[in-house]
């Protein structure tokens, strides 16, 4: 592992000024909270970071606020905070229940929103030092290889998946993403934040290496809504979705006003599944529709050799999800 240097900015602007100098410089340098991905890609040796910016002594990172427009939640809050907060339970279940499902409880105590959003691929061949397009080359070994955890979905040139589960939630949820840089501050919607290999496939979101994820803003939650996280895994922790599922309607009595759904572990971004959202909205929710709206929820899928069983998996977890929340 080679040596690098270490810094707790008090503040936002020195944490930004460390990212600039150090760029400026021909440096390396990463931004970690928990640091517990940040680690394990050093211990990978998949990046070599000449310095190491924390960015959990930055006390305005921290916290969840509300006020009349909706809730404001600090990159640096951890996920056990969000799991735990009363106002997100009641009125934002699918965040909160996100955030529970992710990981192990030791590491939400320590990751945060932040990390989760802007984690890299867990794909086997970018995670064991493959030179593919996540690291550096111009190959996707998933495509022809191992891929029974990849993409049915915005595959290619890469075919990883986006491993965050508070990603779906948020863009379900119509959050928006503070962002700051020596260029100064800008938000970007939640799902324009996150890019398709298209676009870079050496990326997963639209931040520049001087920028740090600030604050994520949930707009406030209209009558009638209700929402969860439906996530499912290969064992019960330690793990990310091989399907996953945030849906949040907008019900009056049993006819859908609004609905936005959005999948996880099945796409390179988190998958909105507008033509069911429209499918949905109108309508009452009776069986008939939701059977109708689980089939479509896989329009478009383009599964690859090995990862086929997760088309009949998405209608189910479709399904269930909009079950439970009729009920």
């Amino acid at each position: 592992m080679k040596a690098f240097t270490s810094v707790s900015p008090r503040s936002l602007p020195d944490a930004v000024t460390a990212l600039s100098r150090a760029r400026q410089q021909g440096q390396h340098a990463i931004i970690v909270g928990g640091g517990s991905d940040a680690l394990a890609l050093i211990k990978e040796r998949l990046i070599a970071p000449d310095l190491v910016v924390r960015l959990t002594g930055i006390r305005q990172l921290d916290g969840i606020a509300r006020d009349s427009n909706g809730l404001t939640i600090g990159g640096e809050t951890t996920l056990a905070a969000m799991a735990r907060h009363d106002e997100l339970r009641r009125a934002y279940g699918v965040l909160a229940q996100a955030a529970e499902s992710v990981a192990t409880p030791q590491i939400r105590n320590a990751g945060t929103l932040a990390g989760n959003l802007a984690q890299r691929p867990w794909c086997w061949y970018y995670r064991n030092g493959f030179t593919c397009f996540k690291n550096g080359g111009n190959t996707c070994y998933s495509a022809a290889g191992e891929n029974q955890f990849n993409a049915i979905f915005g595959g290619g040139p890469s075919f990883i998946v986006h491993p965050s589960d508070t990603a779906p939630a948020l863009v379900a949820l119509d959050a928006t993403f503070r962002i700051v840089g020596p260029k100064g501050e800008r938000t970007v919607p939640a799902a324009q934040f996150f890019t398709l290999p298209t676009v870079n496939p050496a990326r997963e979101n639209a931040l520049e290496d001087d920028e740090v994820l600030t604050s994520i803003h949930v707009p406030a939650a209209k009558a009638g809504m209700r929402s969860l996280y439906h996530k499912v895994m290969d064992r019960e922790a330690w793990t990310h979705a091989i399907v996953s599922a945030a849906a949040v309607l907008r019900m009056d009595g049993n006819v859908c006003r609004d609905a936005r759904i959005v999948l996880g572990g099945v796409a390179p971004i988190p998958w909105r599944l507008t033509e069911v959202e429209k499918l949905l909205v109108g309508q009452t929710m009776n069986d008939a529709l939701i059977d109708r709206a689980a089939a479509a929820s896989t329009t478009g899928a383009r599964p690859l050799r090995n990862n086929a069983y997760k088309v009949p998996l998405v209608q189910a977890v479709v399904g269930r999800a909009l079950t439970d929340l009729r009920a």
